[in-house]
């Protein structure tokens, strides 16, 4: 068998799930550890909204003293996971410009971009509310919290399967795959 070269796994399209996945506790480590954070995105999206927020209501209590506006250690994660996912999509040769072209998309509503991103952007802010809800985001109440063996992520988690499991099955149901 022949020898690959060191890093030649930084170009395949998938990755081992468990390699990602032992990739990912040591970088969630690495952020708890030494640089004293965890993981945790869902509030990088309220510190940005807070900027037009604080504008549009400037007498509100609440951009005042409860969510104010900052470039945050979240807003900087959320840069870094955008510029990762753009380096590994160049690597594997993926990168590319596209209006959610999936097919899993136009099956499902049609050839109309609009629509396609009305519901991607409702999508969005659905999850937001409801890691605002939660008390964190997948990354943040999931993976900090479950390396941190809070119970609130357990129970999260179990909600997570709980809710993502039937919707999956109504989604696919009837597709080969």
């Amino acid at each position: 068998m022949a020898r690959r070269p060191f890093g030649a796994w930084l170009r395949e399209k998938t990755w081992s799930p468990y390699a990602a996945g032992a990739l990912l506790g040591l970088v969630v480590a690495y952020s708890e550890v030494f640089c004293g954070r965890p993981l945790a995105a869902s509030g990088a999206f309220d510190k940005l909204a807070a900027y037009p927020g604080r504008w549009l209501f400037p007498s509100s209590q609440y951009y005042r003293y409860v969510m104010s506006p900052g470039i945050t250690w979240q807003v900087w994660l959320v840069v870094g996971l955008l510029a990762g996912s753009f380096a590994s999509s160049r690597l594997s040769g993926e990168a590319r410009w596209r209006w959610l072209p999936d097919t899993q998309w136009q099956e499902r509503y049609g050839p109309s971009r609009a629509l396609r991103l009305g519901i991607a952007f409702v999508g969005a802010v659905l999850v937001q509310v409801g890691a605002g809800i939660a008390g964190g985001c997948t990354s943040g109440l999931a993976i900090s919290g479950g390396a941190a063996l809070s119970p609130g992520a357990f129970v999260f988690m179990a909600g997570m399967f709980a809710g993502g499991i039937p919707a999956a099955w109504l989604w696919y149901r009837g597709r080969a795959g």
